[in-house]
């Protein structure tokens, strides 16, 4: 069964709204390689603090082959997750750029970028936040969450990818 999803149109913005209350919308390439040049600056620059969420409660109701537990088991085995995520993240290109979702339970906080990568010829969900000023720890550093990097549970479209060239 297929997901409600509400979608508006409120000038040239294109917003729809599903049951899982996320609030989705597509950035300019503009926005989207600025968005990745700051990840980029906050992962290089060494002092930023990486949140994985290795186990998530929808994971209970999922495939396992889903999780991001299975998915980081599998692609990097003997490697840390964080490091391996700090690597893999400062790869993210917008040609890889699915959509922004800004989680309607959590109102005030920033807004996650979703992207689709392969690797070892299998679809790769990303979604992640990047907190540059708003959550600072007591090292000073950068903050970015690791909502999710599993498998796709179905195959990606050339149309999920807004900038990829053709």
């Amino acid at each position: 069964m297929m997901p409600k999803i509400l979608t508006v149109m409120i000038g040239s913005v294109m917003i729809k709204m599903n049951k899982v209350n996320e609030k989705k919308r597509m950035e300019t390439k503009k926005e989207v390689q600025a968005y990745i040049d700051r990840l980029q600056y906050a992962l290089q620059n060494g002092s930023v603090k990486v949140n994985f969420q290795k186990n998530r409660r929808v994971d209970e109701r999922r495939d396992r082959k889903y999780t991001n537990r299975y998915t980081m088991s599998q692609l990097f085995p003997d490697e840390d997750e964080v490091e391996a995520l700090k690597r893999e993240l400062t790869y993210l290109t917008v040609e890889e750029y699915i959509e922004t979702v800004q989680d309607l339970s959590f109102p005030k906080r920033s807004e996650m970028r979703v992207f689709g990568k392969k690797y070892s010829g299998k679809d790769v969900y990303i979604k992640i936040r990047v907190e540059l000023v708003s959550i600072t720890h007591a090292n000073g550093g950068s903050f970015i969450l690791v909502m999710s990097f599993h498998f796709s549970e179905r195959k990606f479209k050339e149309s999920d990818f807004p900038y990829r060239k053709s």
